[in-house]
C-alpha cells in the first residue's frame, strides 16, 4: 500500500457510516455475486454471534488496508514450491547467481511438511530423484477438469524430466485448438521440453520457437505469470543460441523472488481482488465514497474489446474476472459506467457455447460450471434481454451436476465454490428454473447442509476438516434458503478463525494452473466478508423491520 492510502480510505468511510440507509432490495439487485434481492425470510439478529458487526468492522478494515491511492486492492502472491524447484533446477543447470539458489533451497527445506504435493516437489528439487510421474499425477488430476487431463499428465511428465531426462518421452503433435494464449504457451514450452529431452529435436518448429520468444520481448514477466515464464526459459535453454535471453529472463524472474526465498505462481491477482473487494465492502456497508476508486481502477483496467484480466500486468481476458467487473460497475453507477458495463457484457456473450455453458477463457473451448454460473449470475442485472441465455445455462448447469450435487473441479480446491455461485446464480431467476434446474438446485443445497461438520464449518471436499475459505462459500450459499441454524453454527465457527487484527486465518484453496494450489491471502478475507456481508442483508432485513439499529 502506497502512503496515506489507508488513512483516506478510513476518514470518508467514517465520514459516512452514519449516513449509510439499511440495505433495501433494489439496492442488491446490483451487486456482484449479491445478496439475494427477495431473500425467503428473514432472520433475526439475537439468534447470531453478539460480536458479529464488530468483526465485520475489523474484516472490513483489514481490507480497506490494502487498497492503494489509486483505487486497487494489492496483495502478492506467495511463494510456491512449485516454481522455486523450477528456478532452482534452472539457475543451477545455468550456473546463474549463487547467492539466490541458497534462498530457494532454504524454502523448499521448509515444504516438506504440509500440502503433500509442495512436499514432494520439494523433495525432488533438493534430492534429484524424480520418481515416477504417476505417483504425482495421482495426487493431482482429479483436482483438473477432465478435458485438461491429457496436457496436465505431459506437463508433470516433463516436470519430473527436469531431473531425470529418461523419463521424457517424444511428444504426440501439439493442438493447441481451443486453448487460450497462457495454455498456447505452456504446452509449446512442454513439447519442446519433452522432444529435446528425448532426443528428438525434429519435433520442435520454427513456430514453436517464435512463439517462445515471444513472451521474452516485454519488460518483464509475460503476462504476470511466473510458472509459464519459467517453463518457457527451461524449453529456450535446450536450445542453441538463447544465452542472453535465459540470462535476461533469470533477472525478470528473480525480481519476483519472495522474501522468505520463493518465487510465485503469478506476481498478483489485484484486477480480481479489487472487483470482489469492492464488492465484499459495500455488502458490508461501505459507502460509494470509499467504493468510487476501486470502480475507477477497475475501469481503466478494462481491455479494448471489452474484457478483463486478472491483473494489470495481463491482457488475456477471461469470464470470471469480467462478470465480477461487470456487475461492480453496475453496482456503484450504472449510468455513469454504461459503456464499460454494455462492452463488458458483449465479451461475455462472445463466448458462449452451443451447449448453453460458458468457457473461461475463449470462444469454442469447453464450457465449465463454475464460469456459466458466473456469467449467469451478471447477466440477471437484465433478466429481460438474457432470459434465453439464461434459461439454456441453467439447463447446462442442471447437466453437469454430479450424483453427489457437486460439479466438476473448478479453480478452487473447495467443491463448495462452484456451488455458492450456481446458487447464487439459479435463485435470481426463480421463473426460468425448469424441472432439471429446480433439482439441481435442491441436490446442491442438501450436499451444502449435509456436509457441515461438527464444529460448524465446511471442508473443501468430503471429509475434510472445516477451513475457513470453504465455510464462507458455504455461508454465502446458506443464504439463499430459509434455516438460519446452520448459518450461525457456520458463522460462529467463522468468527472463531478472526485473529486481532481482523483478518481470517488463510487456508488457500486457489487453483493455477490446475491442478496446483497457490497462496494469496488476501482472497480469504475478502471472500469471508462478502459472506458476512450476505447474512447481513438478511439480518439487516429483518432488524430494519424491527426498527432496531443496524450500525457496525
Amino acid at each position: 500500500m502506497r502512503a496515506g492510502a489507508r488513512p483516506h480510505l478510513s476518514r470518508l468511510f467514517q465520514e459516512h457510516r452514519h449516513t449509510i440507509p439499511v440495505p433495501q432490495a433494489d439496492q442488491y439487485r446490483r451487486t456482484l455475486m449479491r445478496p439475494l434481492s427477495a431473500p425467503p425470510s428473514a432472520w433475526h439478529r439475537r439468534l447470531f454471534p453478539a460480536e458479529l458487526p464488530q468483526a465485520t468492522a475489523r474484516l472490513r478494515d483489514r481490507i480497506l488496508d490494502l487498497v492503494d491511492d489509486g483505487g486497487a486492492v494489492r496483495d502478492l502472491c506467495r511463494s510456491r514450491a512449485l516454481e522455486t524447484a523450477l528456478a532452482l533446477r534452472l539457475l543451477q543447470q545455468t550456473g546463474q547467481r549463487p547467492d539466490r539458489q541458497e534462498p530457494c533451497i532454504r524454502f523448499l527445506r521448509s515444504r516438506h511438511s504440509g500440502d503433500p504435493v509442495d512436499g514432494m516437489l520439494a523433495r525432488v528439487a533438493l534430492s534429484d530423484v524424480a520418481g515416477s510421474p504417476d505417483a504425482l499425477a495421482g495426487s493431482l488430476l482429479d483436482r483438473a477438469p477432465a478435458f485438461t487431463r491429457e496436457r496436465k499428465h505431459a506437463l508433470l511428465v516433463a516436470l519430473l524430466s527436469l531431473w531425470d531426462g529418461s523419463l521424457a518421452q517424444p511428444p504426440g503433435p501439439a493442438d493447441l485448438t481451443g486453448l487460450h494464449s497462457w495454455a498456447r504457451v505452456q504446452v509449446t514450452a512442454v513439447k519442446v521440453v519433452l522432444a529435446m529431452t528425448a532426443g528428438c529435436p525434429h519435433l520442435v518448429d520454427d513456430e514453436d520457437v517464435r512463439l517462445l520468444l515471444s513472451t521474452q520481448r516485454v519488460p518483464g514477466v509475460w503476462e504476470g505469470n511466473v510458472f509459464i515464464h519459467l517453463w518457457v526459459l527451461h524449453a529456450l535453454k535446450l536450445l542453441p543460441g538463447t544465452a542472453d535471453v535465459i540470462a535476461e529472463g533469470t533477472r525478470k524472474f528473480l525480481s519476483h523472488q519472495r522474501p522468505d526465498g520463493g518465487l510465485p505462481f503469478v506476481t498478483d491477482l489485484d484486477t480480481w481482488c479489487t472487483a470482489t473487494a469492492g464488492v465484499a465492502l459495500f455488502s458490508a456497508g461501505a459507502p460509494a465514497a470509499v467504493l468510487r476508486p476501486l470502480a475507477g481502477h477497475l475501469a481503466a483496467r478494462q481491455q479494448p474489446a471489452g474484457g478483463w484480466s486478472y491483473t494489470d500486468l495481463s491482457d488475456q481476458t477471461d469470464v470470471d474476472n469480467t462478470s465480477v467487473a461487470v456487475e461492480f460497475l453496475h453496482l456503484l453507477d450504472a449510468v455513469h459506467y454504461a459503456g464499460p458495463i454494455r462492452r463488458g457484457t458483449s465479451s461475455l456473450l462472445s463466448v458462449r457455447g452451443t451447449d448453453g455453458g460458458f468457457p473461461t477463457y475463449i470462444a469454442m473451448a469447453p464450457a465449465e460450471p463454475y464460469a456459466t454460473a458466473a456469467v449467469l449470475d451478471a447477466l440477471t442485472l437484465d433478466i429481460g434481454a438474457h432470459e434465453e441465455t439464461i434459461r439454456a445455462g441453467l439447463a447446462f448447469l442442471a447437466e453437469q451436476q454430479r450424483g453427489d450435487g457437486s460439479f466438476p473441479p473448478d479453480w478452487s480446491s473447495s467443491r463448495l465454490h462452484t456451488l455458492f455461485r450456481v446458487l447464487l446464480a439459479s435463485s435470481r431467476v426463480p421463473r426460468s428454473l425448469t424441472g432439471p434446474a429446480r433439482r439441481m438446485r435442491r441436490r446442491a443445497l442438501d450436499l451444502i447442509l449435509g456436509s457441515q461438520e461438527p464444529d460448524g464449518g465446511w471442508g473443501g471436499q468430503d471429509r475434510a476438516p472445516s477451513d475457513p475459505i470453504s465455510t464462507a462459500y458455504a455461508l454465502i450459499a446458506l443464504c439463499c434458503q430459509d434455516d438460519p441454524a446452520p448459518a450461525v453454527r457456520g458463522v460462529t465457527y467463522l468468527l472463531s478463525r478472526q485473529r486481532s487484527d481482523g483478518r481470517i486465518e488463510y487456508e488457500p484453496d486457489s487453483i493455477g494452473p490446475r491442478p496446483f494450489i497457490f497462496s494469496l491471502p488476501a482472497l480469504g478475507d475478502i471472500f469471508a466478508l462478502l459472506a458476512l456481508g450476505h447474512l447481513t442483508t438478511r439480518i439487516s432485513k429483518c432488524s430494519a423491520k424491527a426498527g432496531e439499529s443496524t450500525d457496525s
